[in-house]
């Protein structure tokens, strides 16, 4: 009996540290007024949203952050409700992503822009790739067909015309050079560009290894880029109050002087 009753008195307790703690809802149903925890991958967009929490966090909206180091997990812990956000993703990728894992979440509203960069530790020129050269592009889908193209802009290779945003290397159609392309995940292109010719590298994962992109890539998207970062959510939160709050902090002249003090154009405010 004495064990039964240490076995009940235990488990009140984890009820009441349960009903205490904070993070995330783990049961769904709208989001807090007052705090949020939001998913970031390390690097520029962890140290954004440090800097929206100090902005946040004058507007009343407690922020706690958790730092991922690769694109899957943010947007499988947000759906299982593990996160109540997350800011780290471009919206092809989302939308890909999405329709993948067949999950619930959606966009509510843009945060900044990573011009992807082509970066190499043997060239200074991208009309100077080798023939037959390695090239290193990220291993997911949306990603993978950013890097094709962003060679092809470059003018090392050119891709089917209706390729668009899922094109692979089966889309090439003209490949001068005759090089190769490599598909790795994107977080580790940059401790592997040693053993390649060249390759595509998110801006995120390029800051994290140390790259200026402005001044270390051989090649860099424009302005123009399509792939504008957001802040993502489940369907159910999408018109949850303290989302206002939240852009409010983000999209704050603070915010954006920050981005534009920090980054010198390696990173732009996209709103």
């Amino acid at each position: 009996m004495k064990s039964l009753t240490r076995f009940a008195g235990l488990a009140a307790l984890i009820l009441i540290l349960s009903a205490c703690g904070g993070g995330a809802d783990q049961s769904g149903g709208p989001l807090p007024d007052d705090k949020l925890v939001i998913g970031v991958t390390a690097g520029p967009h962890e140290e954004i949203m440090e800097k929206v929490k100090e902005v946040a966090a004058e507007d009343g909206l407690e922020i706690e952050l958790k730092v991922f180091n690769e694109y899957v997990m943010p947007n499988v812990a947000l759906a299982e409700n593990e996160l109540d956000a997350n800011s780290f993703q471009t919206h092809p990728y989302l939308e890909q992503f999405k329709e993948d894992r067949n999950l619930d979440i959606v966009a509510v509203f843009d945060t900044v822009t990573f011009p992807m960069g082509i970066y190499s530790d043997k060239i200074e020129d991208i009309k100077k790739i080798p023939k037959g050269a390695k090239l290193g592009v990220p291993n997911d889908p949306v990603n993978e067909a950013r890097g094709l193209q962003l060679f092809e802009k470059a003018g090392v290779i050119k891709l089917k015309e209706d390729s668009g945003t899922l094109a692979t290397p089966a889309d090439i159609v003209d490949n001068p050079k005759n090089v190769q392309f490599v598909e790795l995940e994107a977080s580790q292109i940059p401790r592997q560009l040693s053993e390649l010719d060249a390759a595509a590298i998110n801006t995120n994962f390029a800051i994290e290894h140390g790259f200026v992109p402005t001044e270390d890539s051989i090649f860099i998207e424009g302005k123009d880029s399509p792939h504008v970062n957001l802040m993502a959510v489940r369907t159910e939160n999408k018109d949850d109050s303290v989302l206002k709050k939240l852009e409010k902090a983000y999209h704050s002249e603070e915010v954006k002087a920050f981005i534009q003090e920090k980054y010198e154009g390696s990173v732009l405010p996209s709103w």
